[in-house]
């Protein structure tokens, strides 16, 4: 899976990496370090935080459809037999 940063959000991103070193390491990384970490990120680990939101969107599409059907059958007029 490939995700498109911008120019930007790449930077922003490298950044918390270099603050996360250094406030709970207490390492201060290179830019090029922090890259790498980001790579090893969205190359590695992103895909299963994607596909858990993927789950959360189809979790609330179905309690959205489910609520939907239910309006829907309020709907219906009684058949006289």
């Amino acid at each position: 899976m490939k995700f498109n940063l911008s120019k930007e959000q790449r930077q922003l991103m490298v950044e918390d990496i270099q603050h996360f070193f250094l406030n709970e390491r207490g390492e201060e990384i290179s830019e090029f370090a922090a890259e790498n970490f980001l790579e090893f990120f969205k190359n590695t680990l992103a895909s299963h935080f994607y596909n858990h939101a993927v789950n959360d969107a189809i979790t609330v599409l179905q309690t959205q459809y489910s609520s939907i059907e239910e309006e829907v059958r309020t709907l219906e007029h009684p058949i006289r037999r």
